[in-house]
């Protein structure tokens, strides 16, 4: 069994992942914000390596980025920050989110097969649209290692086919249109992206892009995903000098909104 696929039967399908980019603001103060996340109960961590030109990202990410190049973080660095996480947390699901440009830089197979010897789990490049993963595919499958892509409401059918077909660990669905970013509401219409999803046999949506709040994470576990992710309201404590500390107590809060539909499966499967 993959660490996904056990997180998913732990949680009962209803997962918290928690992003941040690695190397910000510096190595050190990042690995304490990463065993954070664990200490705040995330299921699952989604890490980004830092790029230049992160155009799937909004402007709480992007900073993040930037402050990790600031800082002298280079890909190297970040394979070598998720060997000692792994060492530290066997059990995590470890997603890397990056860009084209970073993955192509080392070589594709290469990329894969040194995120896979750091201990990663998966790799969602964001910005390689669905006809032109079958090389990204290829290699993660070839190192051991999930492909994971994106989906959104107004994904065409044939899309959502190719993705169940090339992908694994999870589907990474977008809850906004745009960029990533903190939203005060979420516009939820997803339950036949979902349906759709599992007719063709796609791992389990996961919903990311504006959950920032216990509520958001009722509401889109409330609405059919199987996990959620938040990213820049995290990233954006750690920008107004949160301590590990501070960043662990939000995670616990998003983790508590999670809590009851636990338990209810924790009955139901004694």
């Amino acid at each position: 069994m993959t660490r996904y696929a056990a997180m998913f039967e732990r949680s009962g399908q209803r997962a918290l992942g928690a992003f941040l980019t690695l190397g910000d603001p510096g190595i050190a103060e990042c690995e304490a914000y990463l065993d954070a996340l664990v200490d705040g109960g995330a299921d699952m961590v989604e890490l980004g390596i830092p790029f230049s030109d992160p155009v799937a990202d909004g402007p709480v990410i992007q900073a993040a980025a930037v402050r990790a190049l600031k800082a002298g973080v280079r890909t190297g660095d970040c394979f070598e920050m998720i060997g000692r996480f792994r060492k530290r947390h066997p059990d995590i699901p470890i997603g890397v989110l990056t860009y084209a440009n970073i993955v192509n830089a080392r070589g594709i197979e290469q990329f894969a097969h040194e995120l896979a010897e750091a201990g990663a789990d998966s790799l969602l490049v964001a910005d390689v649209p669905c006809l032109e993963a079958e090389p990204y595919a290829a290699a993660a499958k070839a190192a051991g290692i999930d492909l994971v892509m994106i989906a959104a409401p107004n994904t065409p059918q044939a899309t959502i086919e190719r993705i169940a077909r090339i992908s694994s660990g999870y589907t990474y669905c977008v809850a906004r249109t745009g960029v990533t970013g903190a939203d005060r509401r979420l516009q939820l219409d997803h339950r036949s992206l979902f349906e759709s999803l599992d007719l063709a046999g796609a791992a389990p949506p996961v919903l990311g892009f504006g959950i920032s709040s216990p509520d958001h994470v009722r509401e889109a576990l409330d609405h059919g995903a199987a996990g959620v992710i938040s990213g820049s309201a995290i990233v954006q404590r750690i920008a107004d000098g949160a301590s590990p500390a501070e960043v662990a107590a939000f995670v616990r809060e998003l983790r508590g909104a999670t809590e009851a539909q636990r338990l209810d499966f924790a009955s139901v499967a004694l």
